[in-house]
């Protein structure tokens, strides 16, 4: 059984000092499991802290923090020391960075150096541009994004970056954070008036028409931090789709801008208590929304689009992928699709040596099918079909039985970035179903168009058939040939010396599945060697 606790045992940890919360996350790294596809070696995400400290409210009219900030900010970084400490962690091994409210602060020094000489933590403060590049970075390397925008909205200020060819190509920082815009433009207790809405959508325009470039973004944006996650959960639970999280949900804007009417009528506490809308946020999550909106409507772009990865694993990623920045530049994945499979691969897969010939056979199927004119080779049904087929077994890691529906859990709770919620589910569903039982789209069908049901049907019965052929995990069939014979499909398996039985014996049980599927019948044989 794979032991992921174990086996990535180096943790390092990233404090985000920001103006409306304080988040501490832990990650863990196994550089053994590297691969070309996964640079630097497998991660995971095993612990989080995060208090709401809110350090950027109620400033002086210098912007110095005040008191009562402060006081909750040392609280924070007590709590946070505390836990490194437990855990072994170092000071080499923690990057904290302050954000917005302190950077600006005239009096950054009492919790800057006072954190330095008290805890493990050496908080460093990041300038705008860092910030910004730490936002892009985790936008790039968690969604599939080259040409386009990445928008990060915090507490104190709000960035964004124009990228191209997932580079940044321009950046700037604004002071339009969550906690900001609020206590200048919504302040109070009660429902929002239509002034305050009214002068912080032309304050958030005429703000950012000062950068020309504004206008030309493109027509893709990438959100990034809790106020895009936190409204994209609320979008989800009014469309009654929640499980697969927030990564890659597409918010639009004509529902943000009901969402924002639905907000405004609201008091600060009711919006807390929105599904969806966490209640340290529910006094500023209007302000973001108002602010996110504006940034739709000024670019022209007609949605935003959620991810689950914020400065934290930004920061992360920059130490993480050093090697690959020096190399080209960016410290970027090469594909985030496949680094997401192979990450979560890395972490549950115990027999990796099956499950990639298992991949290979279910592409020479795929491949073979389209060929022979059965299937339209479609290259996106490809990479679903090799994503499942290299995660068909990570539920082994929780037990062999049902280790299909323990893979799709393990998919659908870590997820995988780069992939859009729909297709999550169909890499999910595919493996739920590489065993048995009649593929349907079953819970996930809110998410999926009318062509996935089909789909799944196609992957399923070629995972199926990969699976069977490699029943023992002994790689007996070497490869997999395919022809159409008329109303049949003929798969031909080379095999070594001693045949395949097994394998045989296992594909042909597929026939009612490949007929349901594909609409052919079909005949196996083999050869050896």
């Amino acid at each position: 059984m794979a032991t992921p606790s174990r086996d990535l045992a180096a943790r390092r940890a990233v404090v985000d000092l920001g103006s409306n919360t304080f988040r501490m996350v832990v990650f863990a790294v196994d550089p053994t499991r590297e691969v070309a596809a996964l640079p630097g070696g497998a991660w995971r995400q095993t612990a989080e802290l995060y208090e709401p400290v809110r350090i950027g409210a109620e400033l002086g009219p210098d912007g110095a923090l005040q008191p009562r900030a402060l006081g909750r900010a040392f609280t924070a970084i007590q709590l946070f020391d505390h836990f490194c400490r437990a855990h072994g962690l170092t000071s080499e091994r923690i990057d904290a960075v302050a954000t917005s409210a302190i950077r600006e602060a005239p009096n950054q020094a009492e919790i800057l150096e006072d954190g330095r000489a008290q805890a493990l933590l050496k908080p460093r403060v990041i300038s705008q541009a860092q910030e910004a590049a730490y936002g892009h970075l985790a936008a790039v390397n968690s969604t599939t994004l080259s040409d386009g925008g990445v928008l990060d909205i915090g507490g104190g200020s709000m960035q964004l970056v124009r990228t191209r060819d997932r580079r940044a190509a321009d950046a700037r920082s604004w002071r339009l954070g969550a906690v900001r815009t609020t206590e200048t433009f919504l302040p109070g207790d009660g429902p929002a008036s239509k002034h305050g809405l009214k002068a912080l959508r032309k304050h958030v325009e005429d703000e950012l028409l000062q950068a020309p470039w504004v206008e030309d973004v493109g027509d893709r944006l990438v959100g990034v931090g809790g106020a895009v996650r936190n409204l994209a959960t609320a979008v989800q639970h009014r469309h009654g789709s929640t499980d697969l999280g927030v990564q890659g949900v597409r918010v639009s804007r004509d529902t943000l801008e009901a969402l924002v009417d639905d907000l405004a009528a609201m008091s600060p506490k009711e919006r807390g208590q929105v599904d969806g809308i966490k209640p340290s946020r529910g006094d500023v999550i209007l302000g973001a929304a108002v602010t996110i909106a504006t940034v739709l409507r000024v670019t022209g772009i007609e949605a935003v689009e959620a991810t689950e990865f914020g400065l934290r694993e930004g920061v992360f990623l920059d130490r993480q992928l050093e090697g690959v920045h020096g190399d080209t530049g960016l410290a970027a994945y090469p594909d985030v699709r496949e680094a997401s499979v192979r990450n979560l691969a890395a972490r549950y897969d115990d027999d990796v040596a099956h499950s990639a010939h298992v991949e290979r056979l279910a592409l020479e199927l795929f491949d073979g099918f389209a060929a022979a004119g059965v299937g339209d080779g479609d290259p996106t049904e490809r990479g679903l079909l090799s994503a499942a087929a290299a995660l068909h077994d990570i539920g082994m890691a929780i037990g062999y039985d049902d280790h299909h529906k323990h893979g799709r859990y393990l998919v659908v709770t870590n997820g995988l970035p780069g992939f859009s919620p729909a297709e999550t589910a169909l890499v999910g569903q595919g493996i739920r179903y590489h065993r048995k039982g009649n593929p349907t789209m079953g819970p996930f069908r809110a998410l999926t168009e009318k062509d996935d049901e089909a789909r799944l049907g196609r992957m399923a019965a070629l995972l199926r058939l990969a699976e069977g052929m490699d029943r023992g995990h002994d790689g007996a069939v070497r490869s997999v040939t395919v022809r159409r014979e008329g109303d049949d499909v003929v798969l031909h398996m080379a095999c070594g010396p001693d045949g395949a039985p097994v394998a045989r014996w296992a594909a042909e049980g597929q026939a009612g599945l490949v007929r349901r599927a594909f609409g052919v019948g079909l005949t196996v044989t083999e050869s050896g060697a």
